[in-house]
Order: structure tokens, then sequence, then C-alpha cells
């Protein structure tokens, strides 16, 4: 991974795997510029606080991630991107939930936001390219095609998040981890006794703020209205709270008996039903 002076910014949220990307580019010989992107915004309604003033994103990663700069030298920026993060991934995330349907707001952030809006900033600042701490790999082929692969260490792949990047983005990115395991990633971190070596890997959407997604969406204002639970020839076996609470292939909570293990396999926001079946 020779570089040269190519300068290339680093997404750095404050986590033991975009530290380590920062370090693994700085010590192969690029000039690494370091941003944050900021998308803190108050639980609530849009643009409406229901709930206690508690920050949907954590402002020390952010911290943590200016920390790890000064550690390694290199310069650190935050951009704020309040409105497009409500735009792109919290109205999108809600949007889905309502029409019954279980969202990954990781695909439009990486597809807006990531390698949209900061792709861009990055270019404006005459970088080469755009690095990140995504377990993935980009190989391009004899004919100048870039393809997107997955990780060495198949736990950690995340290509399936990436799959709307094309050929623009992948010419520009760079992720340095798709070649190591989490285990490595970690060794890599103690041994040039970054700040966030230890740091515990957070399990939850960012915007989460560690309240369970229910919790979430109650406080976006989102209407939940129980409804039926029938099985596949129509007949009612129950009632539910809320569609927002249910996802296709769900077994556990249903609250209903029938003799065999039933799944969730449709919602119809239509009607406010939830569907089973048999696996």
């Amino acid at each position: 991974m020779a570089g040269g002076r190519i300068r290339v910014v680093v997404a750095m949220s404050g986590g033991v795997d975009s530290s380590v990307t920062a370090a693994l580019l700085r010590d192969a010989g690029y000039e690494v510029v370091g941003i944050t992107l900021n998308p803190w915004v108050e639980v609530g309604g849009r643009g409406q606080v229901t709930g206690p003033r508690k920050r949907s994103c954590c402002p020390e990663d952010a911290l943590d991630a200016r920390e790890v700069a000064r550690y390694l030298g290199i310069p650190h920026y935050i951009f704020n991107v309040q409105a497009e993060f409500r735009r792109w991934v919290l109205d999108y995330y809600v949007d889905e939930y309502r029409r019954g349907r279980t969202p990954n707001p990781c695909i439009p952030c990486n597809q807006r936001i990531r390698f949209g809006l900061l792709l861009n900033k990055a270019l404006a600042l005459g970088a080469h390219f755009l690095a990140t701490g995504h377990y993935a790999r980009i190989r391009r082929d004899d004919a100048g095609r870039y393809h997107l692969l997955r990780a060495v260490d198949p736990q950690k792949d995340q290509s399936y998040v990436l799959y709307q990047l094309g050929q623009f983005e992948l010419n520009r990115a760079l992720f340095p981890l798709g070649e190591y395991t989490k285990a490595q990633v970690r060794e890599i971190a103690a041994r040039l006794g970054l700040p966030v070596a230890d740091k515990p890997e957070s399990q939850d959407f960012c915007f989460l703020g560690g309240l369970d997604y229910r919790d979430w969406l109650a406080l976006q204002s989102v209407e939940v209205q129980p409804g039926p639970i029938e099985d596949l020839s129509g007949r009612r076996l129950g009632e539910h709270r809320g569609i927002v609470f249910y996802t296709i292939g769900q077994r556990r909570g249903l609250g209903v008996a029938a003799g065999v293990a039933l799944y969730v396999v449709a919602i119809d926001p239509v009607r406010d039903a939830v569907i089973v079946g048999p696996e």
C-alpha cells in the first residue's frame, strides 16, 4: 500500500476501526486528513423534542477521533451534517417502519453521507481518496473496472452495506481493513498505542443513543396502532401492539400459540396486520 504523498481523507468515527485505518495509511506514507461528521440531533419529533434532551449520537466519539488524530499527528476536522442526516437517514428509517418494512439505515448513510457528501468534501479538499474503516475490499480488473469484494474476515464483512457504490466511488475509495481480521485490527491498535485500542464496539445504530429502537421511534412521534395477527388463510390468531415491533422472519415475541412454530411472513401496513406462517 505504497502511497507517496497522496492525500487521503479518512472518515474517523472515534472507534478502533477508523483509527487503525488512519494509522495504517499514515504509516504507508499517505498524507492523511481526518474528518468526523457530526450528525448530532436531539431525540424527538422532526424538529421537536418530545422526550428528555438526549443526543442521538455521541459527542464523546468526536472527541475520541480528535484525540487519535492528535496522537497520530494528522489534521482533523468536524463537519456538521445534521440536516442531511435527518433527511437521508433518520426520515428514511422512520418512513420504512411506517410502511411495514425493516430498514437498514447504514445503506443510505453510506450512499448519501459517506460516499456522497463526505466524498465530495474530500475531493474539494484536494484528496485523491476517501478511506473508511469498513471491512470490505476493492479489486481492479484488467479492463479497468472496479469490483467490490467481501472482506477477509467473514464475521466482520460489510460489503453488503456498500453494494450501491459505483465505479466513480470505488475508484476513489480505500478500505485498508478488508485484508485484516478484527482480532488483527485490535492487535495493531494495541501495538501502536492508540487511545481507543480497548474501546468497546458499538452494536447499535449510532443515532439510537442506547435506546431500544421502539423507544426511539416513539420519540419520533411514530403512531403505534394495534391490529390483527392472522395466519395465511386470514384467520385471526391474536392482536399485535403495532407493526413497527415486527419484522419478516421474526419468531419470538408473537404472543400467539398454534401448536407449531410461527414466523412473520408478511406485514400489511394498510390494514395494520401481521401475517404469520410456518417455517
